[in-house]
């Protein structure tokens, strides 16, 4: 959420930001949010007033009645003083609702380098690193793969989860794990925090981290109860500074977190109905930052540069592109995603995610530092360290083998008790069906 003081002394650069995005609704919502902001600045000076005479009247009535004369032209104002609040409270309380929708859906100003464009499409390719492999024979569907070899199950899972879900089986949920562990050991060797948080979340923390229509597109929300399933660790890790107040010395604070992520993923993509790409349950480790406004923009490039670090060193080409106006969401001030290349498509698709937030989580929660005499909002970030699923996909198409097995990227190997190759002896063991 942006502050309400750059609504009201910006207008102008957040109007056109909104035109950047073209989201006119929203550039119309800005003359209303400011007509109603100056009404409740108004009604607040009325009740403030009208408290302050409800006390002066209070102490007059008792001193009249100290005096042993006639309160009843007091005692009359002290009464209708309790109405008159009360309908200006109710005023107050529908005007600052109304102010709380449009700013919870306002998006956050966005960095003057963020390319223009209508949708991912438009989206610009910053670099690229990696040799493109070439293949002398043709790549297998990943899915289709990995069930001949026994590494995972797609049928099974969706018998008792639905699609959308898999089983990891023997070498491949190994190499899961070893993503996993080599992605964090790495991080924290740069000095951030390891944490495991929750698994669910309440909607007024939810809140404070994404926007709103993830409730309904991407969460799974626990039946009757205040709780989703958290989308990424970055969530509860933001969330978990709500309503805190920072010294400047312990600034910036470097958080690493593993997890499983949840996600409906529904929308015009889908979900791969056999493979480990978009699925409603993953395992991610993700990179979160706070930190003072004027370090965010280096810190930014940092968390991108360590997430390339890690593809370099499994090997796997990837492309750098910045998101644009139109893909970028609300949240984000700017975004960067690293794309790896799939030889089987020949194309590069989303592995990570690296966004600035600036102050736009800290308004929401409430999470400031101290800088001398003022408190002021800190910057957040976030970035995926590994999404495992779609690194192991990135492997699995990049590292294959003619016979259908699958070399181990060499950083990995250690974490997989020394194995090499993955898929070489099929598990010809078969569970009968009950008639």
């Amino acid at each position: 959420m942006l502050d309400i003081n750059i609504i009201r002394n910006s207008i102008d650069i957040v109007k056109k930001d909104l035109e950047k995005r073209r989201d006119q609704e929203k550039v119309k919502w800005l003359d209303d949010l400011i007509k109603k902001d100056r009404q409740v600045l108004e009604i607040k000076k009325q009740i403030d007033d009208l408290r302050h005479e409800r006390n002066i009247t209070s102490e007059s009535i008792n001193k009249l009645k100290k005096q042993g004369k006639d309160a009843g032209t007091e005692i009359k104002k002290a009464k209708e003083i309790p109405v008159r609040l009360k309908e200006l409270e109710e005023k107050y309380a529908l005007l600052q609702e109304k102010i709380r929708y449009y700013m919870m859906r306002i998006p956050n100003i966005l960095h003057e380098s963020v390319p223009c464009g209508k949708d991912d499409t438009e989206n610009k390719e910053i670099r690229k690193w990696g040799k493109i492999p070439k293949f002398s024979f043709e790549l297998k569907p990943h899915g289709e793969l990995l069930e001949k070899m026994g590494l995972a199950d797609f049928q099974r899972a969706a018998k008792i989860s639905g699609t959308g879900f898999y089983f990891l089986k023997k070498e491949l949920a190994l190499m899961d794990l070893a993503l996993q562990r080599f992605a964090i050991d790495f991080l924290m060797q740069k000095r951030f925090i390891l944490i495991e948080p929750p698994l669910m979340m309440n909607k007024e923390a939810y809140e404070g981290v994404t926007s709103l229509d993830d409730f309904e597109n991407v969460m799974y929300k626990i039946d009757k109860e205040d709780l989703y399933m958290i989308a990424t660790s970055e969530h509860p890790m933001v969330a978990m500074h709500k309503d805190e107040l920072f010294e400047e010395k312990d600034l910036p604070l470097k958080y690493v977190g593993f997890s499983p992520c949840f996600r409906k993923e529904i929308g015009s993509h889908g979900v791969d109905t056999r493979g480990i790409f978009r699925v409603h349950q993953f395992n991610k480790i993700e990179q979160v930052v706070f930190c003072k406004p004027e370090d965010s923009w280096k810190l930014h490039e940092e968390l991108q540069k360590n997430s390339e670090l890690m593809l370099q060193k499994l090997n796997i080409p990837y492309h750098i592109v910045s998101i644009c106006t139109g893909d970028i969401g609300i949240v984000a001030a700017k975004k960067y995603d690293i794309e790896a290349y799939f030889p089987r498509e020949q194309k590069y698709r989303e592995v990570t995610s690296c966004s600035n937030c600036t102050s736009y989580q800290a308004v929401r929660l409430n999470i400031k530092y101290r800088k001398d005499n003022d408190k002021l909002y800190v910057h957040t970030l976030n970035n995926t360290g590994i999404a495992t699923a779609r690194v192991l996909r990135a492997i699995i198409e990049n590292y294959q083998r003619e016979d259908g097995t699958i070399n181990v990227p060499t950083v990995l190997q250690k974490y997989m008790n020394g194995i090499k190759k993955i898929g070489e002896q099929n598990d010809t063991r078969r569970i009968r069906k009950k008639d």
